[in-house]
Protein backbone atom coordinates (compact mmCIF):
# COMPACT_ATOMS: atom_id res chain seq x y z
CA UNK A 1 0.00 0.00 0.00
CA UNK A 2 2.80 2.34 0.54
CA UNK A 3 4.87 1.65 -2.88
CA UNK A 4 1.44 2.39 -4.62
CA UNK A 5 1.10 6.02 -2.48
CA UNK A 6 4.46 6.31 -3.38
CA UNK A 7 3.96 5.63 -6.82
CA UNK A 8 0.86 7.82 -7.31
CA UNK A 9 2.03 10.89 -5.49
CA UNK A 10 5.42 10.69 -7.64
CA UNK A 11 3.61 10.70 -10.84
CA UNK A 12 1.88 13.60 -9.51
CA UNK A 13 4.75 15.48 -8.84
CA UNK A 14 6.50 14.42 -12.47
CA UNK A 15 3.13 15.53 -14.23
CA UNK A 16 2.80 18.68 -12.16
CA UNK A 17 6.19 19.48 -13.34
CA UNK A 18 6.07 19.29 -16.74
CA UNK A 19 2.97 21.13 -16.45
CA UNK A 20 5.32 24.21 -15.07
CA UNK A 21 8.02 23.49 -17.43
CA UNK A 22 5.67 23.82 -20.36
CA UNK A 23 4.52 27.18 -19.15
CA UNK A 24 7.78 28.64 -18.14
CA UNK A 25 8.80 27.58 -22.07
CA UNK A 26 5.59 29.29 -23.70
CA UNK A 27 6.44 32.59 -21.95
CA UNK A 28 9.74 32.35 -24.52
CA UNK A 29 8.90 30.98 -27.66
CA UNK A 30 11.34 29.34 -30.08
CA UNK A 31 12.45 30.61 -33.14
CA UNK A 32 10.29 29.67 -36.54
CA UNK A 33 10.85 30.20 -39.85
CA UNK A 34 10.09 34.36 -39.86
CA UNK A 35 11.39 34.54 -35.93
CA UNK A 36 10.00 34.59 -32.78
CA UNK A 37 6.77 35.40 -32.42
CA UNK A 38 6.16 38.95 -30.36
CA UNK A 39 10.27 39.76 -30.40
CA UNK A 40 11.86 42.00 -32.53
CA UNK A 41 14.92 40.05 -33.07
CA UNK A 42 15.35 36.13 -33.00
CA UNK A 43 15.77 34.01 -29.52
CA UNK A 44 15.94 34.86 -26.08
CA UNK A 45 18.36 34.82 -22.98
CA UNK A 46 20.97 31.76 -23.33
CA UNK A 47 22.13 30.45 -19.96
CA UNK A 48 24.26 33.57 -18.44
CA UNK A 49 22.47 36.02 -19.55
CA UNK A 50 23.80 36.22 -23.13
CA UNK A 51 21.16 36.71 -25.88
CA UNK A 52 20.46 34.68 -29.38
CA UNK A 53 22.61 35.85 -32.00
CA UNK A 54 20.95 36.48 -35.25
CA UNK A 55 22.15 33.67 -37.61
CA UNK A 56 23.07 34.54 -41.21
CA UNK A 57 24.61 31.90 -43.53
CA UNK A 58 27.78 32.21 -45.83
CA UNK A 59 28.59 30.19 -49.04
CA UNK A 60 32.18 30.60 -49.98
CA UNK A 61 34.93 28.79 -52.00
CA UNK A 62 37.48 28.57 -49.81
CA UNK A 63 39.20 26.20 -50.85
CA UNK A 64 39.62 24.36 -54.55
CA UNK A 65 40.06 25.82 -57.83
CA UNK A 66 37.78 29.58 -56.80
CA UNK A 67 39.78 30.01 -53.91
CA UNK A 68 40.72 33.12 -55.13
CA UNK A 69 37.14 34.33 -54.18
CA UNK A 70 36.17 32.04 -51.39
CA UNK A 71 39.26 33.27 -48.89
CA UNK A 72 39.04 36.51 -49.14
CA UNK A 73 35.20 36.49 -49.07
CA UNK A 74 35.75 34.33 -45.63
CA UNK A 75 38.75 36.74 -44.26
CA UNK A 76 36.38 39.57 -44.85
CA UNK A 77 33.30 38.38 -43.25
CA UNK A 78 35.37 37.59 -40.36
CA UNK A 79 36.68 40.90 -39.35
CA UNK A 80 33.56 42.34 -40.13
CA UNK A 81 31.56 40.03 -37.52
CA UNK A 82 34.15 40.85 -34.71
CA UNK A 83 34.06 44.16 -35.31
CA UNK A 84 30.35 44.29 -35.32
CA UNK A 85 29.97 42.25 -32.42
CA UNK A 86 32.79 43.87 -30.40
CA UNK A 87 31.37 47.58 -30.64
CA UNK A 88 28.52 46.11 -27.88
CA UNK A 89 25.43 46.85 -30.07
CA UNK A 90 25.94 44.09 -32.91
CA UNK A 91 22.98 44.48 -34.72
CA UNK A 92 19.78 46.60 -32.91
CA UNK A 93 21.04 45.02 -29.64
CA UNK A 94 21.75 41.08 -30.27
CA UNK A 95 24.87 39.74 -31.57
CA UNK A 96 25.60 38.77 -34.92
CA UNK A 97 26.76 35.29 -35.95
CA UNK A 98 28.16 34.06 -39.85
CA UNK A 99 27.56 30.37 -40.04
CA UNK A 100 30.59 29.88 -42.48
CA UNK A 101 30.34 26.60 -45.37
CA UNK A 102 33.60 26.00 -47.58
CA UNK A 103 32.17 24.82 -51.01
CA UNK A 104 35.28 24.11 -52.51
CA UNK A 105 33.51 25.96 -55.73
CA UNK A 106 30.87 22.90 -56.24
CA UNK A 107 27.30 23.48 -56.82
CA UNK A 108 26.50 20.20 -55.40
CA UNK A 109 28.14 21.34 -51.95
CA UNK A 110 26.41 24.28 -52.59
CA UNK A 111 22.79 22.77 -52.51
CA UNK A 112 23.47 20.65 -48.79
CA UNK A 113 24.90 23.53 -47.23
CA UNK A 114 22.12 25.95 -48.13
CA UNK A 115 19.86 22.81 -47.15
CA UNK A 116 20.93 22.43 -43.82
CA UNK A 117 21.94 26.26 -43.24
CA UNK A 118 17.99 27.16 -44.05
CA UNK A 119 16.79 23.60 -42.39
CA UNK A 120 18.89 23.31 -39.41
CA UNK A 121 20.58 26.61 -38.28
CA UNK A 122 17.30 28.36 -39.30
CA UNK A 123 18.96 31.47 -40.49
CA UNK A 124 17.71 34.63 -41.18
CA UNK A 125 19.63 35.32 -44.78
CA UNK A 126 22.31 33.60 -46.92
CA UNK A 127 25.44 35.07 -48.21
CA UNK A 128 27.10 34.14 -51.39
CA UNK A 129 28.01 31.75 -52.85
CA UNK A 130 31.26 32.46 -54.53
CA UNK A 131 30.47 31.62 -57.92
CA UNK A 132 27.58 31.90 -60.62
CA UNK A 133 26.95 28.30 -61.26
CA UNK A 134 26.60 27.34 -57.05
CA UNK A 135 24.37 30.43 -57.00
CA UNK A 136 21.95 29.79 -59.75
CA UNK A 137 21.81 25.43 -58.19
CA UNK A 138 20.63 27.08 -54.98
CA UNK A 139 18.35 29.78 -56.29
CA UNK A 140 15.39 28.15 -56.45
CA UNK A 141 15.38 26.65 -52.68
CA UNK A 142 15.75 29.96 -51.53
CA UNK A 143 12.96 31.59 -53.12
CA UNK A 144 10.86 28.62 -52.23
CA UNK A 145 11.67 28.89 -48.67
CA UNK A 146 11.48 32.29 -48.87
CA UNK A 147 15.10 32.88 -47.74
CA UNK A 148 17.02 36.38 -48.93
CA UNK A 149 20.05 35.18 -51.07
CA UNK A 150 22.46 37.89 -51.39
CA UNK A 151 24.56 36.63 -53.77
CA UNK A 152 28.41 37.64 -54.25
CA UNK A 153 28.70 35.79 -57.95
CA UNK A 154 27.96 38.23 -61.06
CA UNK A 155 26.76 36.21 -63.96
CA UNK A 156 23.36 38.68 -64.89
CA UNK A 157 21.06 35.20 -64.64
CA UNK A 158 20.91 35.30 -60.96
CA UNK A 159 18.89 38.59 -61.08
CA UNK A 160 17.42 38.29 -64.13
CA UNK A 161 14.72 37.80 -64.05
CA UNK A 162 14.08 39.12 -61.06
CA UNK A 163 13.23 36.34 -57.79
CA UNK A 164 11.53 38.08 -55.11
CA UNK A 165 14.17 36.82 -52.56
CA UNK A 166 17.58 36.78 -54.60
CA UNK A 167 20.03 40.01 -54.92
CA UNK A 168 23.96 40.27 -55.82
CA UNK A 169 26.28 42.68 -55.37
CA UNK A 170 29.01 42.02 -58.35
CA UNK A 171 28.54 44.14 -60.97
CA UNK A 172 26.06 42.98 -64.29
CA UNK A 173 28.09 41.05 -66.91
CA UNK A 174 25.76 43.42 -69.54
CA UNK A 175 27.82 46.01 -67.88
CA UNK A 176 31.24 44.95 -68.23
CA UNK A 177 31.02 44.07 -72.01
CA UNK A 178 29.59 47.40 -72.78
CA UNK A 179 32.58 48.75 -71.15
CA UNK A 180 34.75 46.50 -72.76
CA UNK A 181 32.86 47.34 -76.22
CA UNK A 182 32.90 51.06 -75.82
CA UNK A 183 36.67 50.81 -75.13
CA UNK A 184 37.69 49.00 -78.00
CA UNK A 185 35.80 51.34 -80.11
CA UNK A 186 37.64 53.96 -78.97
CA UNK A 187 40.65 52.36 -79.92
CA UNK A 188 39.63 51.49 -83.27
CA UNK A 189 38.89 47.65 -82.55
CA UNK A 190 36.10 45.95 -84.32
CA UNK A 191 37.09 42.34 -85.00
CA UNK A 192 37.53 40.06 -81.77
CA UNK A 193 38.18 36.62 -80.62
CA UNK A 194 36.37 35.59 -77.19
CA UNK A 195 37.47 32.77 -75.65
CA UNK A 196 35.38 31.67 -72.40
CA UNK A 197 35.85 29.27 -69.70
CA UNK A 198 32.72 26.31 -69.12
CA UNK A 199 31.51 27.67 -65.70
CA UNK A 200 28.23 29.63 -65.04
CA UNK A 201 29.94 33.02 -65.15
CA UNK A 202 31.95 31.93 -68.57
CA UNK A 203 28.54 30.79 -70.23
CA UNK A 204 26.75 34.04 -69.28
CA UNK A 205 29.21 36.19 -70.18
CA UNK A 206 29.39 34.74 -73.83
CA UNK A 207 26.01 34.98 -74.22
CA UNK A 208 26.33 38.58 -73.01
CA UNK A 209 29.23 39.26 -75.26
CA UNK A 210 27.65 37.64 -78.28
CA UNK A 211 24.08 39.77 -77.62
CA UNK A 212 25.88 42.60 -77.16
CA UNK A 213 28.64 42.95 -80.30
CA UNK A 214 26.37 43.43 -83.07
CA UNK A 215 24.74 46.94 -81.09
CA UNK A 216 28.30 47.93 -80.68
CA UNK A 217 29.40 47.57 -84.12
CA UNK A 218 31.91 44.55 -83.25
CA UNK A 219 32.55 41.39 -84.84
CA UNK A 220 33.25 38.17 -83.29
CA UNK A 221 35.62 36.41 -85.71
CA UNK A 222 36.39 33.71 -83.40
CA UNK A 223 34.20 32.44 -80.33
CA UNK A 224 36.18 29.38 -78.29
CA UNK A 225 35.14 27.72 -75.08
CA UNK A 226 37.62 25.77 -72.59
CA UNK A 227 37.44 23.81 -69.98
CA UNK A 228 37.64 25.52 -66.56
CA UNK A 229 40.71 22.76 -65.29
CA UNK A 230 42.62 23.80 -68.65
CA UNK A 231 46.21 24.32 -67.74
CA UNK A 232 47.79 24.77 -71.61
CA UNK A 233 45.10 26.72 -74.07
CA UNK A 234 47.77 27.41 -77.09
CA UNK A 235 45.39 24.97 -79.40
CA UNK A 236 42.43 27.47 -78.97
CA UNK A 237 44.29 30.45 -78.97
CA UNK A 238 46.09 29.49 -82.47
CA UNK A 239 42.33 29.02 -83.59
CA UNK A 240 41.84 32.48 -82.69
CA UNK A 241 45.01 34.11 -83.78
CA UNK A 242 44.56 32.52 -87.43
CA UNK A 243 41.53 34.88 -87.74
CA UNK A 244 43.43 37.84 -87.58
CA UNK A 245 41.70 39.13 -85.04
CA UNK A 246 42.04 42.73 -83.32
CA UNK A 247 41.92 41.80 -79.78
CA UNK A 248 40.64 38.68 -77.25
CA UNK A 249 38.07 38.65 -74.70
CA UNK A 250 38.54 36.36 -71.83
CA UNK A 251 36.01 35.48 -69.61
CA UNK A 252 36.50 33.27 -66.81
CA UNK A 253 37.01 33.31 -63.23
CA UNK A 254 39.53 30.18 -62.65
CA UNK A 255 43.27 30.25 -62.75
CA UNK A 256 43.55 30.25 -66.58
CA UNK A 257 42.94 34.15 -66.69
CA UNK A 258 46.82 33.94 -66.16
CA UNK A 259 46.87 31.30 -68.54
CA UNK A 260 45.55 32.95 -71.75
CA UNK A 261 47.98 35.81 -71.34
CA UNK A 262 50.88 33.39 -71.08
CA UNK A 263 50.24 31.15 -74.06
CA UNK A 264 48.99 34.35 -76.17
CA UNK A 265 52.79 35.66 -75.37
CA UNK A 266 54.08 32.29 -76.16
CA UNK A 267 52.47 31.92 -79.70
CA UNK A 268 52.95 35.74 -80.83
CA UNK A 269 49.65 36.63 -80.55
CA UNK A 270 50.01 40.69 -79.73
CA UNK A 271 46.54 42.15 -79.70
CA UNK A 272 44.96 43.63 -76.64
CA UNK A 273 43.52 41.10 -74.29
CA UNK A 274 40.28 42.07 -72.43
CA UNK A 275 39.86 40.50 -68.73
CA UNK A 276 35.86 40.26 -67.29
CA UNK A 277 35.35 41.84 -63.76
CA UNK A 278 35.88 38.19 -62.88
CA UNK A 279 39.68 39.00 -62.68
CA UNK A 280 39.52 41.49 -59.82
CA UNK A 281 42.07 39.93 -57.65
CA UNK A 282 46.10 40.93 -57.89
CA UNK A 283 47.23 37.05 -57.76
CA UNK A 284 45.90 36.67 -61.24
CA UNK A 285 48.26 39.73 -62.22
CA UNK A 286 51.20 37.88 -60.11
CA UNK A 287 50.59 34.67 -62.07
CA UNK A 288 50.71 36.40 -65.41
CA UNK A 289 54.27 38.05 -64.86
CA UNK A 290 55.15 39.97 -67.63
CA UNK A 291 52.44 38.53 -69.63
CA UNK A 292 49.80 40.55 -67.67
CA UNK A 293 51.24 43.67 -68.65
CA UNK A 294 48.84 45.97 -70.84
CA UNK A 295 45.65 43.32 -69.49
CA UNK A 296 42.56 45.70 -69.45
CA UNK A 297 39.21 45.20 -67.29
CA UNK A 298 36.36 46.42 -66.15
CA UNK A 299 36.27 46.91 -62.02
CA UNK A 300 35.07 48.58 -59.13
CA UNK A 301 37.29 51.68 -57.58
CA UNK A 302 37.91 49.27 -54.74
CA UNK A 303 41.76 48.27 -56.76
CA UNK A 304 42.44 51.67 -57.45
CA UNK A 305 41.22 53.49 -54.18
CA UNK A 306 44.57 55.83 -53.80
CA UNK A 307 44.00 56.88 -57.12
CA UNK A 308 40.50 58.43 -56.63
CA UNK A 309 39.48 62.00 -55.68
CA UNK A 310 38.81 62.78 -52.23
CA UNK A 311 35.31 64.00 -53.75
CA UNK A 312 34.45 60.35 -55.15
CA UNK A 313 31.23 58.76 -52.88
CA UNK A 314 32.82 55.70 -52.07
CA UNK A 315 36.80 56.99 -51.11
CA UNK A 316 35.82 56.40 -47.51
CA UNK A 317 34.50 53.23 -47.45
CA UNK A 318 37.04 51.80 -49.67
CA UNK A 319 40.00 53.26 -48.06
CA UNK A 320 38.71 52.17 -44.77
CA UNK A 321 38.05 48.40 -46.00
CA UNK A 322 41.63 48.31 -47.40
CA UNK A 323 43.53 49.54 -44.69
CA UNK A 324 42.06 47.31 -41.81
CA UNK A 325 41.83 44.15 -44.11
CA UNK A 326 45.64 44.77 -45.31
CA UNK A 327 46.60 45.54 -41.89
CA UNK A 328 44.91 42.09 -40.70
CA UNK A 329 45.36 39.68 -43.45
CA UNK A 330 48.78 41.21 -44.57
CA UNK A 331 47.63 40.58 -47.92
CA UNK A 332 46.03 42.94 -51.06
CA UNK A 333 42.16 43.42 -51.15
CA UNK A 334 40.71 42.07 -53.94
CA UNK A 335 37.31 42.73 -55.89
CA UNK A 336 35.71 39.53 -54.40
CA UNK A 337 36.53 40.34 -50.89
CA UNK A 338 34.73 43.27 -51.38
CA UNK A 339 31.65 41.60 -52.94
CA UNK A 340 31.49 39.76 -49.45
CA UNK A 341 31.50 43.28 -47.85
CA UNK A 342 28.80 44.01 -49.35
CA UNK A 343 26.62 41.30 -49.02
CA UNK A 344 26.84 41.30 -45.72
CA UNK A 345 26.40 44.58 -44.83
CA UNK A 346 23.39 45.02 -46.90
CA UNK A 347 21.58 42.11 -44.94
CA UNK A 348 22.76 44.26 -41.93
CA UNK A 349 21.70 47.04 -42.95
CA UNK A 350 18.28 45.53 -43.87
CA UNK A 351 17.94 43.66 -40.44
CA UNK A 352 18.31 47.45 -38.82
CA UNK A 353 16.13 49.21 -41.13
CA UNK A 354 13.16 45.76 -40.16
CA UNK A 355 13.86 45.92 -36.57
CA UNK A 356 13.33 42.25 -37.13
CA UNK A 357 14.44 38.88 -37.95
CA UNK A 358 10.62 38.58 -40.08
CA UNK A 359 12.69 37.25 -43.30
CA UNK A 360 9.78 38.94 -45.25
CA UNK A 361 10.28 42.11 -43.35
CA UNK A 362 14.19 41.74 -44.60
CA UNK A 363 13.64 41.42 -47.96
CA UNK A 364 11.39 44.38 -48.34
CA UNK A 365 14.27 46.55 -46.66
CA UNK A 366 16.83 45.35 -49.15
CA UNK A 367 14.29 45.93 -51.93
CA UNK A 368 13.91 49.33 -50.75
CA UNK A 369 17.17 50.01 -50.17
CA UNK A 370 18.58 53.48 -51.75
CA UNK A 371 22.09 55.20 -51.36
CA UNK A 372 23.90 52.62 -49.83
CA UNK A 373 27.44 53.03 -50.65
CA UNK A 374 30.03 49.55 -50.54
CA UNK A 375 32.63 48.74 -52.30
CA UNK A 376 31.51 47.75 -55.55
CA UNK A 377 29.57 50.92 -56.03
CA UNK A 378 26.34 53.02 -54.66
CA UNK A 379 23.35 50.45 -54.44
CA UNK A 380 20.14 51.70 -55.36
CA UNK A 381 17.85 48.42 -55.45
CA UNK A 382 14.31 47.93 -56.27
CA UNK A 383 11.49 45.53 -57.41
CA UNK A 384 13.10 45.91 -60.83
CA UNK A 385 16.59 45.82 -60.22
CA UNK A 386 18.11 43.27 -57.69
CA UNK A 387 21.74 44.31 -58.43
CA UNK A 388 20.77 48.01 -57.74
CA UNK A 389 24.18 49.25 -59.76
CA UNK A 390 24.85 51.35 -63.04
CA UNK A 391 27.56 51.29 -65.14
CA UNK A 392 29.16 54.21 -63.51
CA UNK A 393 30.18 51.48 -61.13
CA UNK A 394 33.02 50.44 -63.22
CA UNK A 395 36.16 51.56 -64.20
CA UNK A 396 38.46 50.34 -66.75
CA UNK A 397 41.43 48.95 -65.17
CA UNK A 398 44.95 47.43 -66.66
CA UNK A 399 47.90 45.53 -64.92
CA UNK A 400 51.04 47.56 -65.18
CA UNK A 401 54.19 46.01 -63.35
CA UNK A 402 52.15 43.45 -61.72
CA UNK A 403 49.55 45.89 -60.29
CA UNK A 404 46.32 47.45 -61.13
CA UNK A 405 45.58 51.32 -62.32
CA UNK A 406 43.41 53.30 -63.96
CA UNK A 407 43.61 52.36 -68.11
CA UNK A 408 43.37 55.93 -68.69
CA UNK A 409 46.47 56.76 -66.61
Amino acid sequence: MKRLLVLTLSIAFVGLLTVSCGKKQAAVPAPGPEGPAGRPMPGGPMPGGRLEPIRVGALFAVTGPASFLGAPEKRTVDMLVEQINSRGGGINGFPLQVIVKDTGGSPEKAMSFAKQLIEEDNVVAIIGPSTSGETMQIKNLCEENKVVLVSCAAAEVIVKPVAKYVFKTPQKDSQAATLIFRTMKDMGISKIGVVSGNTGFGKAGKAQLETLAPTMGIEIVANEVYDKSATDLTDILAKVKAKNVQAVVNWSIVPAQSIVAKNMKQIGLDVPLFQSHGFGNVKYAEQAGEAGNGILFPAGRLLVVDELSDSDSQKPVLAKYKAEYEARYDEPVSTFGGHAYDALMIVIKGLETAGETDRAALRNAIEGMKGFVGTGGVFNFSPEDHNGLTLDAFEMLTVKDGKFVLADR
